[in-house]
């Protein structure tokens, strides 16, 4: 016997003939015809190897095999149904555990703004939250470790789609010793030799590198994390490119660091939500796009 030649539909019969102990009624119930119903069991019956009724003129008797039978009968319509509404449950918005990563120099910034509104929105939504560089999230992506990156473009070629969340200025974050003269500062007229980065793997620095490529780089110093930067910049080491979200007026900087506009609205980056084109799960990621789209709030820096 092979369990091709069972039929979920069969056992929905006999459960009805044991609850009805009748036939007739059995058939109305399962909204078949008598004979076809009769003729289901009698086959299931040969299947099993076993009679699961006993039958007389008057009425209709369960077998003790047949007890046995119709206990795993139930249990196994019962487990069926737990797989389709299972199943049902998770076509519902945002349903589930869902593992979205940011590159370090969004996640602590967005990450807070965002949590209560996603969870209020979406109570059965189960987040995962982690950080790592663009290459590493691009590789979890792609191995299905990771459902939604938060990054900034470009993306690869091929096997991700993305939403686009938000444009983020960026700020010249500066020792006060050196602050430049006017309110909004230009690119040419910073002097390379005050500017910091970020390490190498870092989107951040290859996007200030990309904007500053017009002027010589001198010896610039290196950071591994956007706060250790931060707490160079209020030493007095240089100055630095900084996203808006990482604005920080603490008081414990207060008179360290001072935060400037640039005179160029477009110096700043692109912030996208990326997953797999073959994900089956597109639009509750669109959803989960517009949600962060509503919410985020960029500091008033100026």
């Amino acid at each position: 016997m092979t369990l091709a030649a069972l039929s979920l539909r069969d056992l929905e019969y006999l459960v009805s003939v044991a609850e009805h102990r009748h036939f007739g009624h059995a058939a109305e119930a399962c909204a078949v015809s008598q004979p076809t119903l009769s003729a289901q069991i009698q086959k299931l019956e040969a299947l099993l190897g076993c009679a699961v009724f006993e039958r007389t003129s008057r009425r209709v008797l369960v077998t003790a095999k047949g007890e046995d039978v119709l206990r795993q009968a139930r249990t196994v319509l019962a487990e069926a149904h737990r797989l389709l509404d299972l199943a049902h449950r998770q076509e519902g918005p945002l349903h589930g555990p869902c593992r979205i990563g940011a590159i370090p120099t969004l996640g602590p910034y967005l990450f807070p703004q965002i949590l209560r509104p996603l969870r209020a929105a979406y109570p059965a939504l189960e987040l995962v939250l982690s950080e790592a560089k663009t290459a590493e999230l691009f590789d979890r992506l792609a191995a299905g470790t990771l459902d939604v990156a938060l990054l900034s473009p470009p993306l690869p070629p091929e096997g991700l789609v993305d939403a686009a969340l938000f444009f983020e200025p960026f700020l010249l974050a500066c020792p006060p010793a050196l602050r430049p003269e006017a309110n909004a500062v230009s690119l040419d007229s910073l002097d390379p030799a005050q500017l910091m980065l970020l390490e190498e793997g870092n989107c951040l620095r290859d996007q200030a590198l990309a904007l500053c490529g017009r002027i010589r780089l001198g010896g610039m110093l290196h950071a591994t994390s956007l706060e250790t930067l931060r707490h160079m910049i209020a030493a007095g080491a240089g100055y630095s490119l900084l996203p808006a979200l990482a604005f920080d007026d603490r008081p414990a900087l207060s008179g360290l660091i001072e935060y400037i506009a640039f005179d160029d609205p477009a110096i700043g980056r692109e912030v996208v939500a990326a997953w797999r084109v073959s994900d089956p799960r597109d639009h509750q990621f669109r959803l989960l796009a517009e949600t962060i789209r509503q919410h985020v709030r960029l500091p008033a820096y100026s």
